[in-house]
């Protein structure tokens, strides 16, 4: 059965006008931006099929091109579509970072990263360059690869830091398992470059791990740093 046939205060747009976006689920929210489904398949039937295929929003926003496109009813245009929606989304998070102290808004920073590494297949070290007010300059994708595997030179960390003329940093890198809990290789390579960086008085302030839909564990709520 199509939505249109769907009786109006079950609908998934007029659902999200009367109550709000919160009030969604996944699938319909997905749904709103599919606006369409396919034949024998509303719009939120297909919404529920792609994050069964792709096992979450997540790893659904973070697909390949040939991924997403590779499912019925998708293609480039979609596929441009979602990826201006999300691009959009980490814009204004980091607006907001801007304007205010980065920690006076905590959820922003951790949306901010959840948006960024996600349900990423590889591993990301992302950097959040911070002035003396702890208001974001730069979020910069640093390194890519896996911590074991691409060294992380914590010289090339400092000369990024001097670059922005940064007094503070958040860290951050993913872990595609989908498990947050730090390694030794992280807890060494988080001592090492807070080191490097105090040596230009750059703070680093967290250290945090995006795996999966779970809360990005943070160095310093765990006493780590």
């Amino acid at each position: 059965m199509a939505i249109t046939d769907w009786p109006e205060n079950e609908r998934p747009r007029e659902r999200l006008l009367a109550q709000g976006a919160a009030a969604l689920t996944d699938a319909e929210l997905l749904a709103i931006f599919l606006r369409v489904g396919m034949k024998g398949k509303s719009a939120v039937d297909l919404a529920r099929e792609l994050i069964q295929h792709f096992g979450s929003l997540n790893r659904l926003f973070s697909a390949t091109r040939d991924d997403f496109s590779a499912i019925s009813g998708m293609g480039p245009a979609k596929y441009a579509q979602l990826q201006a929606v999300l691009e959009m989304s980490r814009r204004a998070l980091a607006e907001e970072m801007k304007r205010s102290n980065a920690f006076s808004t905590p959820a922003a920073v951790r949306d901010y990263l959840r948006l960024h590494l996600a349900g990423l297949a590889h591993e990301v070290f992302l950097a959040l360059w911070l002035d003396a007010q702890n208001c974001l300059i730069a979020a910069e994708e640093l390194f890519h690869g896996t911590l074991t595997q691409t060294s992380v030179y914590p010289r090339e960390v400092v000369k990024k830091a001097l670059w922005h003329n940064a007094a503070a940093v958040v860290l951050a890198h993913n872990h595609p398992s989908g498990v947050a809990e730090p390694s030794n290789a992280d807890q060494l390579l988080t001592r090492e470059l807070k080191q490097a960086l105090a040596l230009v008085d750059v703070r680093v302030l967290d250290h945090f791990i995006v795996a999966g839909q779970n809360q990005p564990l943070s160095f310093a709520e765990r006493g780590l740093l």
